[in-house]
């Protein structure tokens, strides 16, 4: 294997909580609410069901190819020219969607913080250090996770405690009021951040404990579904109707806390939550590249490609879209269909093939579970 580092199960759900919620916990609520309206708490719940089946087909492929990621046994399933192909897909894919988070994050602080900072310089800064983690192996991204997790994680739930006072639960009202379909149809968009949980097909080779390997990426699911939820709650709590129209909804609910005209303004702390869970996603992300295009390419050691790669994101961000809005507006319309298709509909195809093909010749080497 060229990856030698190890992780366990709990890393691997550890790292995956925020790989998901980094960038949804900003971006979803108001893409959710354009559908959902008061009805946008429910939505995580049924898009949580993708990510649900997405883990069970990483982990049934993974028992079926125990030591190869998603890009090795692609070859093994479709053969060697179209498994390439799928390979290729898959990398070509991330590299995208990496510069989707490295663009979110690059507007979001120049955006709201560093107004006068060239774009430029805050997403390569960010993109620098993720480089040095993802050199690191797997283990420094996990053991990284471990850190940073309980820190954003304490930081959001301080968040959605203090603005308790401002929430009005009457904005929840009515319920259903047309019926389970718009919360299905709110559920669209947080189904591609489900999606993403197909990653682990890139961590499971490398678990300690591989027999534990579905039950902490299931109960990562459920971290992610519950922590949308309590978010997804607040916003309608505290915005309403308008939550909708708000670019960032718990960037805005940070600045609803007051108390005693002392503790105010605790922007910081959602700036804190962005920056540490996106810099734990984009070395997810960073490390599938690299590892997927490695063993794609075949190669002995995937250090080399590291630093190439970062550069190769950084110019990505900047092209994946002219501005924010754009990139909003795509990835609450027909980039849902692209990372399901992708992240979920491919892998499911693949499990197909591969079931029918252990059928056919049931003893073949590389179809043994």
């Amino acid at each position: 294997m060229i990856e030698r580092g190890r992780i366990s199960s709990l890393q691997m759900a550890i790292m995956m909580y925020p790989t998901i919620l980094a960038t949804a916990i900003l971006l979803v609520p108001a893409i959710t609410a354009k559908h959902a309206k008061q009805d946008m708490w429910l939505s995580p719940v049924w898009a949580s069901l993708i990510g649900f089946l997405t883990v069970y087909i990483a982990y049934r492929l993974h028992k079926l190819y125990p030591k190869e990621s998603i890009v090795e046994y692609s070859e093994l399933i479709l053969g060697r020219i179209f498994g390439k192909i799928i390979g290729l897909v898959y990398i070509l894919f991330y590299l995208h969607v990496n510069g989707i988070v490295i663009r979110e994050y690059g507007e979001f602080v120049v955006g709201t913080f560093l107004h006068h900072t060239p774009m430029f310089a805050v997403a390569g800064i960010l993109v620098l250090v993720c480089a040095f983690a993802v050199r690191g192996g797997v283990e420094v991204i996990a053991r990284s996770a471990e850190i940073c997790v309980p820190i954003v994680f304490f930081l959001l739930l301080l968040l959605l405690i203090l603005v308790i006072p401002d929430l009005d639960p009457k904005n929840m009202f009515p319920i259903f009021e047309y019926g389970m379909m718009p919360s299905f149809m709110g559920s669209a968009v947080p189904q591609s951040w489900f999606s993403e949980f197909i990653l682990i097909a890139f961590l499971l080779p490398y678990l300690t404990d591989k027999a534990k390997g579905k039950k902490w990426g299931m109960l990562s699911v459920s971290a992610v579904m519950l922590t949308m939820v309590m978010t997804n709650i607040h916003a309608l709590f505290l915005f309403g109707e308008i939550t909708a129209s708000l670019t960032y909804p718990i960037m805005l609910a940070s600045r609803y806390i007051s108390l005693a005209d002392f503790l105010e303004h605790l922007e910081s702390i959602v700036m804190a939550i962005w920056v540490t869970g996106t810099f734990i996603k984009i070395s997810v992300f960073y490390y599938a590249i690299v590892l997927g295009t490695s063993q794609w390419l075949k190669l002995s050691d995937y250090r080399p490609i590291v630093f190439p790669i970062g550069f190769l994101l950084v110019i990505i961000s900047f092209w994946v879209a002219p501005n924010l809005q754009e990139l909003t507006h795509f990835l609450g319309t027909s980039g849902v269909f692209y990372f399901l298709s992708v992240q979920t509909g491919i892998p499911m195809l693949l499990l197909i093939i591969a079931g029918i093909r252990k059928k056919i010749h049931p003893n073949k080497e590389e179809l043994k579970t």
